[in-house]
């Protein structure tokens, strides 16, 4: 791998295939801090090219092209050592471990020691207006609380680039504003390069900067 003097998350000549056939064929710059968007009908190839940049592509897929992330090459790299986050529409808490536990799952191995850990849970809590909530059971939070819970899980984890599959989709329209702005205002605070994958041009225009429309294929 040779470092580029590149920030942010650039796709080289990105081209999957499946069989014969080209599902994506992109070539793309995401600076710190900026969002751009995928359009498409379903089946276009969104959900692959995702997992594509996080490395679980499943093998039927022929991929070629780059993955650069701050001008490290990360294409042939393991899925949890490309630093790269991702919100799906399902929070996916773990149902069986706390609040403070399912956060506390995020943390990087570098915070040692319990105290440590616990503080770090505690003050991300305070950070997204959930103070107290450490021994909450999942299951009695709304759907607005799990979704601030999973984005400072994957948060805490110190992600590089930020990739959002459908996150809001979920959400009554009053809460998907509010979570989709809080997802937005910390990804530009944390500097990181978010890829957006959505069907739905309110996400497009929050989101603002580019946006790619994939074709059916």
């Amino acid at each position: 791998m040779t470092p580029d003097r590149i920030s942010g998350l650039a796709l080289r000549n990105l081209c999957i295939r499946l069989g014969p056939q080209v599902l994506v064929d992109l070539d793309a710059h995401i600076a710190p801090g900026l969002i751009l968007t995928i359009m498409g009908p379903s089946g276009s190839g969104k959900s692959t090219l995702l997992s594509v940049i996080i490395g679980t592509t499943a093998p039927a897929f022929e991929v070629s092209g780059q993955i650069l992330l701050d001008g490290i090459d990360i294409s042939r790299l393991p899925p949890q050592k490309r630093r790269v986050g991702i919100l799906f529409q399902d929070d996916m808490l773990f149902p069986h471990l706390s609040i403070g536990a399912n956060l506390a799952f995020g943390l990087p191995p570098g915070i040692r020691g319990r105290a440590a850990r616990r503080d770090r849970v505690v003050r991300a809590l305070a950070d997204i207006g959930l103070k107290g909530f450490e021994n909450r059971d999942p299951a009695t939070l709304s759907g607005g609380q799990r979704a601030r819970v999973a984005l400072m899980r994957m948060l805490l984890a110190e992600p590089r680039a930020l990739l959002l599959d459908e996150p809001f989709s979920g959400l009554d329209a009053a809460l998907r504003d509010h979570i989709r702005e809080l997802v937005f205002s910390l990804a530009r605070e944390r500097q990181l390069p978010v890829l957006l994958v959505t069907h739905d041009e309110a996400d497009a225009r929050a989101a603002g900067g580019e946006r790619v429309e994939l074709e059916s294929r």
